[in-house]
């Protein structure tokens, strides 16, 4: 579609009063119109408006014989009844005036509406905005020859996108070739052929003779000259120094971010080698590195001995076993080790050498990919917005804002023009996980779904109201700006069409179990007007959706944040599309969130994403007095398209099947958000302890005192110092922490707690540093796990290792990854981070930001068919250890908790 042909009026149309409006003369001005029907909608011409003049129209009456005009489009499909060469479009009233702004509803778009079945409602003139659009050139042969008739708009918009595309082309193959060599640069090959030519002009050979021998095997040719070929060799050899230059700087950076000492020294205090080293590896990662510049120097993955993790295993599950099954379990474990391990060993090693990284494509395939239950709370998660402000409360206003800041990201993002992030400003992680961000979608399949990602798209999939939209983000080969993205929105808000059959809850099926999703895509979404509406959704940039709630934080009501994060996590069951890489939802109220895919990337990647649209929507592009965007929005610009369905009664029992699955699961969710504003990482960085330590051991204390026991607990950490690194688990109940608990709930043990803490806090630290530098429990023995189901080895040890269920899971949020603003000198816009579902049914799922010097906040969910588990009385029981201690360190005791 040429958006800007709609509501211009191009040169070749004649007077700009349409024959669709009150003129008495025909388009072209030269002869008087008949009308055969009623008066039709503005920016419309129908087919029984017959010109009496012009020899192009079909249908002209001439001398009381008809000469039949046979019109052919070569590029551009035209309507043969219609002659939408006649019509100014929706964006022009009579006499050329300008319409208002805000488009009536009638002048949305249907996409995939041709055929019988459609829906006739408003559909002429969508119809004829469709074929204004369409019509770039036509040539018509009549019996005194051919007619050629051009829109030179049409063309304009054509040659701009064009030339946008190709752009694009230029700016990948950039920085592939930028990346390619990095850290050099093509100018400074350029440096060295110079140079090595320069000492050849004043007689010195630095090549010590490599360049004659060069020289000697070019083939010969009457064209070169001896001094033509002595330069030919003199470039073939400073290309092959230049070349060896970088291969030496990658691998010795390789072998420089391998050594992770770095991290086991305490805190604040930094030996002399390890000074050296950071001043090397600043020197060899150059400096700008763009995102992928260091990715071909990240070191890979190292594979642990089996010793190490086996030990590491029985010490970690030792304080949640009695005597007699910890023997048990050690008895199993050392056979394993002994027999079986060996072997696994070996092929995994194996992997080591050939793959990338010998854990992320298994991990996603098996335990995201072949899941096949349903993906909404069980493996989805969310974002929120600001806490404390909103920008804008027009809806519209706000998704315009958010949807432009996020499409500026994908710019960056496509251009390589976002720096990696450094650990400690120093070591460089992992930008693999961010080339999906957008254009992904994960596709159903019977036995395991798949990731497809494009790498471009021009669209956005819109809901609202039950309804299904495609909206296009560029306009003359530029993204459309916030104010014309807030005129399209609104005029979805205003659209009063109601959804076709069997639309509204069609996005159940994305929530539902995979398996018969994937059965109803093959079966009722792979032709027609539904394949090319499924396929719009699916290859959109990402999901919005316009809620029709209200949501965000309201001081004084109890729960507002709870049913806000419930709204994140699984809306309606059908008023978001789980499979897309991310939703963005925004509310009537102009709050927003996002609920996130999770197989495609971890938390961090899309928080990166979060912190910049939040930044740009609320200090760099801004709003007016009222409101509104900025800037004045261009009204000519083609509205949204209603995309078409035809969904057959088989295919609605199957969605409702999908959706009655998925509202038992959402109704199933106990979700409880938890402000805790006593102190925050101020307090714990002066006691000169970890705030993630401090935090975790807080959550040991508060189970054991809502449980009475301690359980399996899994804390994400990350391992993307590694190349194609995700993430690895913590396992936060030890033996030093239990040890700490249990003094808390005896009160002759006072003098020994501070003590136990300190111990419970350095082991905490140790498992993640371990955990980061590749040398974790159990990545390394689910791929062991793999490695004997390909073999069809039966291991009791790993069957019984990987159906222990982890009771409490956790996860931080990163935080001011960015850093586009100062946080502390803008409290009041800090987000609340994001949450997740529980992962067992009789356990709790508790994600935590340390938002500022004097702010956390918790995200808590169970499950109500539990009696095991209470949200909230988990959360006072979080609060209160918190505050216990904090008093450890002399800071006041708060009130019991009841």
């Amino acid at each position: 579609m040429l958006p800007a042909l709609q509501g211009k009026r191009q040169p070749w149309l004649g007077p700009s009063t349409c024959p669709a409006l009150t003129a008495p003369l025909c388009a072209h001005g030269r002869g008087q119109r008949q009308r055969l029907g009623p008066r039709p909608m503005w920016g419309e011409c129908r087919d029984t408006d017959v010109c009496t003049s012009h020899p192009l129209v079909p249908g002209r009456l001439s001398g009381g014989t008809e000469d039949r005009a046979r019109t052919v489009a070569p590029a551009w499909p035209v309507r043969r009844k219609e002659h939408s060469w006649g019509c100014p479009g929706p964006g022009k009233a009579k006499g050329g005036e300008e319409r208002p702004r805000e488009l009536p509803a009638r002048g949305l778009q249907r996409a995939g509406a041709e055929g019988k079945g459609s829906p006739s409602r408003h559909r002429k003139a969508p119809q004829m905005a469709e074929a204004h659009q369409a019509v770039a050139f036509q040539f018509t042969v009549t019996p005194e020859g051919f007619d050629l008739r051009l829109s030179r708009e049409a063309l304009k918009q054509i040659y701009l996108s064009g030339v946008a595309s190709w752009k694009k082309r230029f700016v990948r193959i950039k920085n592939s070739i930028l990346t390619g060599v990095y850290p050099a640069t093509p100018s400074s090959w350029l440096v060295v052929v110079m140079a090595t030519v320069g000492s050849l002009y004043c007689r010195i050979d630095p090549s010590m003779g490599l360049i004659w021998h060069i020289r000697r095997y070019l083939p010969g040719c009457r064209y070169l000259s001896i001094q033509h070929r002595t330069l030919v060799s003199a470039v073939l050899f400073s290309t092959g120094v230049w070349l060896s230059g970088i291969l030496v700087c990658r691998q010795s950076l390789k072998l420089l971010l391998s050594y992770h000492g770095w991290m086991f020294e305490p805190h604040g205090t930094m030996s002399r080698s390890t000074r050296v080293w950071a001043a090397l590896v600043k020197l060899m990662s150059g400096r700008k590195p763009r995102l992928y510049s260091l990715q071909s120097s990240l070191p890979n993955l190292p594979v642990p001995s089996v010793e190490a993790t086996i030990h590491r295993y029985l010490e970690s599950v030792r304080p949640l076993l009695e005597e007699e099954k910890y023997r048990e379990m050690e008895v199993l474990a050392r056979a394993f080790q002994q027999r079986t391990a060996p072997r696994l060993q070996s092929y995994l090693v194996l992997k080591s050498w050939w793959a990338t990284n010998y854990v992320s494509d298994w991990w996603e395939e098996y335990v995201y990919l072949r899941g096949r239950g349903p993906i909404m709370v069980n493996s989805n998660y969310y974002i929120m917005d600001f806490v404390y402000v909103t920008p804008s409360p027009l809806q519209a206003a706000r998704a315009g804002n958010a949807v432009h800041a996020i499409l500026l990201y994908r710019r960056k993002l496509d251009r390589e023009q976002i720096p990696p992030i450094m650990a400690f400003g120093i070591v460089p992680m992992c930008s693999y996980q961010m080339e999906r961000m957008f254009n992904t979608t994960r596709i159903p399949g019977k036995e395991s779904d798949t990731v497809q990602h494009l790498s471009d798209s021009k669209h956005l999939a819109i809901y609202h109201r039950g309804r299904f939209y495609r909206l296009w983000l560029y306009q003359g080969g530029k993204l459309l700006k916030p104010r014309d993205l807030e005129l399209q929105f609104q005029r979805i808000l205003d659209d009063p069409s109601p959804p076709q059959p069997g639309e509204e809850r069609l996005a159940a099926l994305t929530a539902g179990e995979r398996i018969p999703w994937a059965e109803a895509r093959a079966r009722f979404f792979s032709r027609g007007k539904n394949k090319v509406a499924l396929g719009a959704i699916e290859r959109a940039a990402f999901f919005l959706v316009l809620d029709e709630e209200v949501h965000g934080y309201e001081e004084g009501r109890e729960g507002s944040m709870d049913s806000y994060g419930k709204s994140l996590l699984h809306g309606r069951c059908y008023d978001r599309w789980f499979d897309k890489s991310f939703t963005l939802v925004v509310y009537r109220n102009g709050k927003l969130g996002s609920s996130v895919e999770h197989s495609w990337a971890d938390a961090p990647v899309i928080g990166q994403l979060w912190e910049f649209m939040l930044a740009t929507d609320q200090f760099h592009l801004g709003y007016s007095d009222g409101g509104h965007c900025c800037g004045e929005p261009n009204t000519a610009i083609a509205p949204p398209q209603r995309l078409q369905w035809d969904i057959p009664e088989e295919c609605v029992e199957v969605i409702d099947r999908s959706y009655r699955l998925a509202k038992a699961l959402a109704d199933d969710v106990d979700f409880h958000y938890l402000q805790f504003t006593t102190f925050g990482k101020g307090l714990i960085k002066r006691c000169k302890i970890s705030p993630d330590a401090f935090i975790q051991i807080a959550l040991q204390l508060a189970h054991f005192r809502d449980k009475g026991s301690f359980c399996l607990t899994y804390e994400s950490s990350m391992t993307r110092l590694f190349r194609e690194g995700r993430t690895e688990t913590v396992r936060s109940c030890t033996s030093e922490s239990t040890a700490f608990v249990q003094s808390m709930m005896d009160p002759a043990r006072g003098l020994e707690r501070l003590k136990l803490f300190r111990a419970a806090s350095e082991k905490h630290q140790l498992m993640c540093r371990l955990a980061m530098t590749g040398a974790g429990i159990d990545r390394h023995l689910f791929c062991l796990y793999v490695v004997s189901q390909y073999l069809g080895v039966e291991s009791p040890f790993l069957a019984q290792v990987l159906a222990e269920p982890w009771r409490l899971s956790t996860s931080q949020t990163a935080q001011q990854q960015l850093r586009m603003f100062d946080i502390e000198k803008n409290q009041d816009y800090v987000s609340a981070g994001g949450g997740f579902g529980p992962v067992a049914d009789d356990g709790y799922g508790v994600s935590y930001i340390i938002a500022g010097e004097n702010l956390i906040f918790f995200h808590i969910s169970s499950k109500f068919s539990s009696p095991e588990t209470d949200s909230r009385r988990f959360g006072r029981h979080i609060r209160q250890a918190m505050w216990d201690i904090a008093e450890l360190f002399g800071h006041p005791a708060a009130p019991l908790a009841n």
